[in-house]
């Protein structure tokens, strides 16, 4: 019969599987698994991050149209302190988009034979995983303390939302160790 050797499954598997390896990738490998875990995780919690910032910018706006009035003649220069807090809401949403880009940008464990070599991937990915864990808890604790929030409300927690801007940081420092240094 022709064209027989289109129906053998073993050949045809050996054919896939060298295929894959040439294309550095065999989507059964549990390191192929824990990578796109990896990537949709941190995709989740740079998305809860992009929803702070929108909070943030929202109620920053909500807030110059509050407290910063268009000049008239009997006052023609809005009050410095309405417009130093209008700056450090931009600013707080300047600095929770700068973090979402970032996080997004975090890399993986490449999936190449000279990273196989050397360090042992899966344990690695699984490593990331307890920091995957804080970072999708700390942008989610970011979100919520500014979900529907009014500027005033915001800039009262301005301390504490940086120092979990900083939080989230440093957990992302940490993953770049691991990454850096093996498991």
């Amino acid at each position: 019969m022709a064209g027989e050797g289109f129906y053998d499954a073993g050949a045809l598997r050996q054919v896939a599987t060298n295929l894959f390896y040439g294309w550095g990738y065999n989507f059964y490998r549990k390191e192929n698994q824990l990578r796109a875990d990896d990537q949709l995780i941190r995709s989740k919690a740079a998305s809860l991050l992009g929803y702070a910032m929108a909070s943030v910018s929202e109620a920053e706006s909500a807030y110059r149209r509050e407290f910063l009035p268009p000049p008239t003649r009997a006052k023609p220069f809005p009050d410095a302190g309405a417009v130093e807090s209008a700056q450090n809401l931009e600013k707080l949403a300047r600095a929770i988009g700068a973090l979402e880009a970032s996080l997004q940008q975090q890399p993986v464990p490449a999936n190449d034979r000279m990273t196989q070599r050397y360090r042992e991937e899966a344990p690695t990915l699984e490593a990331l995983i307890d920091f995957d864990h804080r970072l999708v808890g700390q942008c989610e604790l970011v979100r919520s303390m500014v979900n529907g929030q009014e500027g005033t409300a915001i800039l009262k927690m301005l301390s504490d939302l940086n120092a979990g801007l900083e939080a989230i940081r440093e957990t992302m420092r940490n993953r770049e160790a691991v990454l850096l240094n093996g498991a």
